[in-house]
């Protein structure tokens, strides 16, 4: 997940947020939207939606575009509801994915999300058909900030921490997923940089993949990413083992 973080956020540092502004701010509008629904439409009693506005700051969404998310949780606005769904299925090279979506389509999204996996070799598949491989946990990103790997995982050692891959660029740390909140503010507390926080999915295992094959699911993987639906991507790709210069 560290490399699978480093290349996201390589992504972003290459332009491509100026690029594509207004497809992250409907990103951003949507976990803000969605957070807003299952909770508090204050972001100081919704522990999600705190994080949400956070990271729409972060890439300077507007605080009026910020506004009308909030409101259109509560059907302020009369547009349809935007909901969330998981699509799970198989790309190149027998890649396992998992798709975090948010709609207020479900039809035009999965017919969209089947035509990518098809066109990269791949076949979306049934709810559970690959959920099965992975474990569901809490997820936070942190910028070492220069810090060595041992300074980093002594920073981390705090309650539902239960592990942790190091890299110069992003640290991944896992926790439970109840434990995510309250990890995340003790690591804040520890003076950790944190970039991100949420919900996801880690692999019990993980392939290896090299040449064409690995050409083609970064190629897939950056497809998913990049639809205007998807919050989340994972998958059971171990970018540990891929060189840098496939990642940049």
């Amino acid at each position: 997940m560290s490399g699978h973080s480093k290349w996201h956020n390589i992504k972003l540092k290459k332009g491509k947020v100026d690029a594509q502004r207004g497809a992250l701010f409907t990103k951003l509008s949507k976990e803000i939207i969605l957070a807003a629904k299952g909770g508090s439409p204050d972001p100081e009693a919704n522990y999600r939606l705190k994080m949400a506005v956070e990271k729409a700051r972060e890439f300077n969404m507007p605080q009026e575009n910020i506004k009308r998310a909030i409101a259109r949780a509560s059907g302020q606005d009369g547009e349809r509801e935007i909901e969330e769904i998981r699509y799970e299925g198989y790309g190149p090279a027998g890649l396992a994915v998992v798709v975090d979506a948010a709609t207020d389509n479900r039809n035009r999204t999965v017919g969209e999300l089947r035509f990518l996996f098809s066109r990269h070799e791949g076949s979306l598949g049934e709810t559970g058909s690959v959920a099965w491989m992975f474990d569901p946990v809490g997820i936070l990103e942190i910028d070492p900030a220069g810090k060595s790997e041992d300074a980093v995982m002594e920073e981390a050692l705090v309650d539902g921490v239960e592990d942790i891959e190091y890299d110069a660029d992003v640290a991944v740390i896992y926790t439970q997923p109840a434990m995510l909140a309250g990890a995340r503010d003790a690591l804040r507390a520890r003076g950790a940089r944190i970039s991100d926080a949420y919900l996801g999915m880690r692999p019990k295992t993980k392939i290896e993949l090299s040449g064409a094959e690995l050409n083609a699911a970064l190629a897939f993987l950056d497809a998913l990413d990049e639809h205007e639906d998807a919050q989340r991507v994972f998958s059971n790709l171990d970018f540990s083992a891929v060189p840098v210069e496939a990642l940049t």
